[in-house]
């Protein structure tokens, strides 16, 4: 579970680690917003900032809603959280 930071480049990796605050990212597709986003969410979830429930994570499109839960179930087990 501790290595889900390793699998970020640079900018995703800085994004996942702010947590104070809101958090805007603004880049073209496939460049990995949706893993950031997700990895965010994991990484907020591991040094216990929220609860699950406290959680809701929105997209535009069905195809990364579908991405998000399936990358969320591959590295944590937590439930509750609004896909």
């Amino acid at each position: 579970m501790s290595n889900y930071l390793e699998e970020l480049n640079p900018e995703q990796h800085q994004a996942v680690i702010t947590t104070k605050g809101p958090l805007l990212a603004l880049a073209g597709a496939g460049t990995g917003k949706t893993k950031m986003l997700t990895t965010r969410v994991v990484h907020i979830l591991e040094q216990k900032l929220a609860w699950p429930s406290n959680i809701l994570a929105v997209t535009f499109t069905n195809k990364a809603a579908r991405e998000m839960q399936a990358r969320k179930t591959k590295l944590t087990d937590c439930t509750g959280i609004w896909l």
